[in-house]
């Protein structure tokens, strides 16, 4: 009889392999100043090699996101942890820029493979209503914050500061796959899938991203609040250790991972307060902490201040985090349920480009203007985008007061409470998947 995991074992492998996926693309990120030190690179090619993460990852999102959905959660989960493991082996033989680069690009490729189907696997193997909403709301951000704190731990105190953390992911990328092989099998949707399998995985390959007609006010509503988080999200982990050792001064490696953390923490406990807070107060809630966040950290640049920096981060991160999970809630109950793939793979089209593109763009600013200037005008630029956010929620809050079409009148954002879509990955690579289950 052949070893298999029992389901809530299988549950809990599920959820460790997103957190340590996630934990893993943020791990690099204390070590950027490290890399710049011993390589002499600038800042914009730092910012390069965090956007071809970002564009591997969306390409693969988008061309292999509902693969499980026809050959299996386990053989996509499974090959997307052997690739991770072999992006770990190429940040330990990485010699320059181009091996990162290498790295890098291999890590999106195998983050895009996991996430919907991990994501999928979690609801299929749930063991209670609810257990995988709040796995796939928490999980990312708390695998990013153990990431950054293990890496920056690792690189202050440890031997072989460089390559440590990445053995430390090589190995438990390996051991998670082999734990995935020891999953039970997950009923089939149909009686022929064999059949389908191939038939139809080359046609799931193909990108499917679009919004409804009836969607698009909603879905044009939501663009300032998703660029005003993305974008915010992008500069913590293209240049936030960067930041903290130029312009705090902090030479603690640890210290300054504990600023990421400390944004990505606040971020996971956004799903469990975004659950007790009634639909009119997420929105002011989720704009006011992430406005004041960014202003404090803006503050706590201008003044050196590593204290300031990480109350502000805790607080952006929980405005990030609560603003998110709104604008997908909204989404969620203006689309039909047969097109909220489709709306929700343009949503993060939107989001990965929010996070790659004006990190690049001020890490070109660094070498131009300096760090504090580029610092000071991001922080402002996301003000901004915040307060263009609330006026079109404000809008948009109007616009939904009217009458609405009969096909849309059944569905409403509190709706959601029954339903895990609600609580999507927050400031983390995500694909809605089908709950449909497959071994």
């Amino acid at each position: 009889m052949a070893l298999r995991l029992r389901r809530t074992s299988a549950f809990l492998v599920a959820v460790t392999t997103m957190i340590a996926m996630l934990a893993g693309s943020a791990a690099p990120s204390p070590l950027y100043p490290v890399y710049r030190q011993l390589w002499g690179f600038s800042t914009f090619t730092l910012t390069v090699i965090f956007a071809v993460y970002v564009a591997a990852l969306l390409a693969a999102l988008l061309t292999a996101g509902s693969l499980s959905d026809q050959i299996g959660r386990r053989p996509v989960v499974g090959a997307g942890l052997v690739l991770l493991a072999a992006a770990m082996v190429l940040f330990i033989a990485a010699q320059g820029v181009g091996g990162l680069i290498a790295a890098r690009i291999l890590q999106g490729v195998a983050t895009g493979l996991i996430t919907g189907a991990v994501t999928a696997m979690i609801v299929d193997l749930q063991p209670h209503a609810r257990a995988g909403a709040l796995a796939t709301g928490i999980s990312p951000a708390l695998g990013m914050a153990i990431g950054s704190l293990l890496s920056g731990a690792l690189l202050q105190w440890a031997p072989w500061p460089r390559f440590l953390v990445f053995w430390i992911l090589l190995a438990g990328d390996l051991l998670l796959a082999l734990l995935v092989a020891l999953m039970p099998p997950m009923p089939a949707r149909r009686a022929d899938h064999e059949r389908i399998r191939f038939r139809t995985v080359l046609g799931s390959l193909r990108p499917s991203v679009g919004v409804v007609r009836a969607v698009r006010p909603a879905f044009l509503a939501q663009l300032p609040a998703v660029a005003s988080t993305w974008a915010l999200g992008g500069l913590y982990l293209a240049l936030g250790s960067s930041i903290v050792a130029g312009l705090l001064g902090v030479t603690n490696h640890f210290y300054g991972a504990a600023v990421l953390a400390a944004f990505f923490a606040s971020a996971a406990l956004a799903a469990p307060v975004f659950r007790v807070l009634s639909e009119s107060r997420r929105r002011p809630a989720g704009f006011g902490a992430l406005g004041i966040g960014v202003l404090l950290t803006m503050v706590a640049a201008l003044n050196h201040s590593l204290t300031l920096d990480i109350v502000g981060s805790v607080l952006a991160g929980l405005g990030f985090g609560l603003t998110w999970l709104t604008v997908m809630s909204v989404l969620a109950a203006a689309t039909p349920a047969e097109h909220r793939g489709q709306t929700f793979a343009a949503v993060y089209v939107a989001s990965y480009i929010a996070f790659s593109v004006p990190a690049l763009v001020a890490g070109l600013a660094v070498n131009r203007l300096g760090m504090l200037p580029t610092v000071v005008g991001y922080a402002c630029f996301d003000l901004l985008l915040v307060i263009a956010a609330s006026v079109a929620a404000g809008l948009e809050l109007r616009r939904r007061r009217r009458p609405i079409p009969a096909e849309l009148s059944g569905e409403t954002v509190d709706d959601l409470d029954e339903d895990p879509v609600d609580d999507l990955l927050i400031a983390a690579p995500m694909q809605p998947a089908s709950c449909s289950s497959q071994s």
